[in-house]
């Protein structure tokens, strides 16, 4: 991999790019609160050969929302299990918008 590929990935969403200081450091939290993020399976950051963990950007947004969510004094657990559900569902809505575009423009229009 190159220098530019590596410079390109960053734009990826999904790309780990984010050690735990840095990641605990952009949330504004502990990286306590990413172990027990991780621990409650909301999120599992790669691990860097040397065994650090390392986050990527769409990691950082669920674990900002679940953030939120203890913030407003949902148990760490519950709020975890809501970020999951709320990410499922608009996965499920994602899905359903395609599905109903591809409905739509295999159906001839009916003009009368």
């Amino acid at each position: 991999m190159t220098a530019d590929d590596s410079f390109n990935r960053l734009d990826d969403d999904d790309y780990p790019a984010y050690t735990m200081g840095r990641a605990a450091e952009m949330l504004g939290t502990t990286q306590g609160f990413l172990r027990a993020v991780g621990e409650a399976r909301l999120i599992t950051p790669l691990r860097s050969e040397g065994g650090h963990r390392r986050y990527s950007r769409y990691q950082l947004r669920i674990a900002a929302r679940a953030r939120e969510l203890v913030d407003q004094g949902t148990p760490i657990e519950a709020a975890c299990r809501i970020v999951i559900l709320e990410d499922q569902l608009e996965e499920a809505q994602r899905i359903n918008a395609k599905h109903r575009r591809a409905a739509e423009s295999a159906s001839p229009t009916n003009a009368a």
